[in-house]
């Protein structure tokens, strides 16, 4: 069976839509890789009986050296996909030199458009029509890596930032699991 590890720091909401819809059905989650202690994401792993790996960055010396403890961690699984899902650290050099082509990303907005930390935002102030979210390849940019797929809707000038956002997610948590079976052919 395939194996994906996701990454997530905050809440889990993508996290679960993935257990959800594809564990261990399709494809097995194996890991959750959180950087947060007390991240809601890591309740979720324990509701759903998935292995967590917890880690401080503010432990190690550099980048490079948690990266180090997390691909030793990821070549006792040898996942097939490492999913970021909410984690909020720009991969290195060092993860993605071991899983060239084997890191997704989903962000909540058309990519290119609205790169960075808060897309949703963004792309409010700049005043879209148009909202959507992205799953990418990871590369060594800021959500720059090719584009896999995007879900869209037309937003209405009477919906609040909290509709919006709303609505993202239930995009993401509809496109991501999807992408995800698509890549593993599973």
């Amino acid at each position: 069976m395939k194996k994906i590890v996701v990454f997530a720091s905050g809440s889990g909401s993508n996290f679960q839509a993935i257990v959800e819809q594809l564990h261990p059905k399709r494809c097995e989650v194996a890991l959750l890789v959180c950087d947060k202690d007390g991240a809601y994401c890591l309740e979720r792993a324990k509701h759903f009986e998935i292995p967590t790996f917890l880690f401080n960055p503010k432990d190690y010396l550099s980048k490079t050296e948690f990266e180090e403890v997390i691909c030793e961690k990821l070549s006792q699984i040898e996942p097939d996909l490492i999913v970021l899902a909410g984690y909020m650290r720009i991969i290195g050099k060092t993860l993605l030199d071991a899983y060239e082509g084997k890191i997704v990303n989903i962000h909540p907005a058309l990519l290119p458009a609205f790169p960075g930390r808060d897309g949703i935002t963004d792309a409010l102030n700049y005043g879209v029509k148009v909202m959507g979210v992205t799953v990418h390849y990871v590369d060594a940019g800021i959500d720059t890596g090719k584009i896999i797929d995007q879900l869209s809707f037309k937003r209405s000038d009477e919906e609040t930032k909290e509709e919006i956002i709303n609505r993202i997610h239930a995009l993401e948590h509809e496109l991501y699991p999807k992408v995800i079976a698509r890549l593993l052919k599973v």
